[in-house]
């Protein structure tokens, strides 16, 4: 479908998964902030704890929100993720499903420990009259459109693709099965939410342990959903920061950002310079916006995903249909298709002036770094300007720097003076990995692999 149409997917999940990860973040400052002040009866300053400006839905525009002036939390913690990011992806994905299964457990707590103070009363009306730039049906679409952030950690696991096993096959399904069970917890927690609290009073960056204030003798439930929310945004973020350096490494072996992105850091083996540059922005943006733009911001930029890669299925199934797929999606190139490309673009019209404006001021910049950079330097578009030098940059400069490290690799020194492999000695079967998707034989990549590396020592 071209390398445009590509490049500016790529680019929009920049701005989903970057500023995705800051929304997250300032949630979690605020769930740390209820935390200690329900335990320890420790209250952190406005000055540190919140951002220094807010955004007024009426007047749609920013104000100053006097007294604060930066959320340390917010920075501290995605500070923290990108390290443990840095360290490799073994360790992150242990963290993580320890964090997943808390997580799990306090939703569920939530759900059962907090409905026996449901009143009906708060259900009405269903749908709230219209109040500004707020509620009535126009607020029903808007609602919808910030739930699409809810929706990003199911792309997310695709850009992990090259850790799955068969991601083909693995990757969808484990895409859809999530999917179906994170909309029943998603339905039962409004529902539980919106029916202990009034919707008036739900505005705020920590609403689960705000809705419980409302009652008595809910301290502890408040104590453990805090908990569990610290442990589950963490996850969060993680996934996000996570995807996002992946989506810098794919591009920059593609040739479309600088090769210093592609490159892995010679110990960890992970992708460590995107990671850094997307940890730091991600923090500062955690640290000096507000939860509800960041938000805003995030929902169009999946939203515009989303409308790309539904058209992408409809024109892929006419002009490659001999291609291979390892999974298709059912019901033919319309059923599913076009009602989700309309969804996601009647969503996307409906939102606020500011927040379009700022999504076609990101692709504009998006463009101007393609034309300036990406168009010149394509390794699809510009193969004579790519040498063996250049490519060998990404596969094997690094990894080679630390055989000192790994004395089984001492049998592969006509790696350095050869450049080419003409023997395999106790290595596992070759595999084949697309760098830019996750998916096999793309490239074709065949080389050398490490014993504990899913990455060539050095291929041709």
């Amino acid at each position: 479908m071209g390398e445009l149409l590509g490049w500016i997917i790529g680019w929009d999940l920049i701005l989903e998964y970057l500023v995705g990860a800051a929304t997250v973040a300032v949630g979690w400052s605020a769930y740390v902030v209820t935390f200690f002040k329900d335990v320890f009866s420790v209250e952190f300053t406005r000055k540190t704890t919140q951002a220094p400006v807010l955004w007024d839905n009426d007047a749609l525009a920013f104000k100053v929100n006097h007294g604060a002036y930066i959320n340390l939390p917010a920075i501290f913690v995605t500070l923290l993720v990108t390290a443990l990011l840095i360290f490799g992806i073994k360790q992150a994905t242990w963290v993580n499903r320890v964090v997943v299964v808390v997580k799990l457990i306090v939703i569920l707590l939530f759900i059962f420990g907090a409905c026996k103070y449901v009143d009906r009363s708060n259900y009405t009306p269903f749908v709230p009259p219209r109040e500004g730039n707020s509620f009535g049906v126009k607020g029903v679409f808007k609602g919808t459109q910030r739930v699409f952030f809810a929706y990003i950690g199911f792309d997310a696991v695709s850009t992990a693709a090259q850790e799955a096993k068969d991601p083909q096959k693995d990757l969808p399904w484990g895409i859809c099965a999530s999917l179906a069970i994170c909309t029943v917890l998603y339905i039962a927690v409004s529902t539980v939410l919106c029916g202990i609290a009034s919707y008036k009073d739900l505005g705020v960056a920590s609403p689960l342990t705000h809705a419980l204030e409302f009652h008595d003798n809910t301290r502890w439930l408040r104590i453990l959903i805090e908990l569990g929310a610290i442990c589950g945004l963490t996850s969060v973020i993680l996934i996000m920061l996570l995807a996002q350096p992946r989506i810098f490494f794919a591009m920059a072996r593609d040739g479309l950002f600088p090769r210093i992105f592609g490159r892995l850091h010679h110990r960890f083996k992970t992708p460590y310079v995107p990671t850094i540059v997307s940890g730091v922005v991600c923090a500062v943006l955690a640290g000096v916006l507000p939860v509800d733009i960041l938000g805003d911001m995030t929902s169009v930029g999946t939203l515009l995903a989303f409308f790309l890669v539904n058209i992408g299925v409809i024109i892929m199934r006419y002009i490659h249909p001999e291609a291979q797929r390892g999974f298709t999606v059912p019901g033919g190139p319309f059923l599913i298709p076009i009602p989700g490309a309309a969804i996601a673009l009647v969503i996307l019209v409906l939102s606020d002036g500011p927040t379009i404006y700022r999504l076609f001021i990101w692709l504009a910049i998006g463009l101007l770094v393609y034309a300036v950079y990406g168009f010149r330097y394509s390794r699809v578009g510009n193969p004579e300007k790519w040498s063996e030098e250049d490519i060998a940059y990404f596969q094997d400069a690094g990894m080679l720097e630390s055989d000192s490290e790994y004395p089984e690799k001492q049998t592969l020194e006509s790696v350095r003076s050869k450049h080419t492999v003409t023997s395999v000695v106790e290595m596992p079967e070759p595999r084949h990995f697309d760098v830019s998707s996750g998916g096999p034989n793309s490239y074709s990549h065949t080389g050398v692999y490490e014993l504990d590396s899913p990455y060539p020592v050095y291929h041709k």
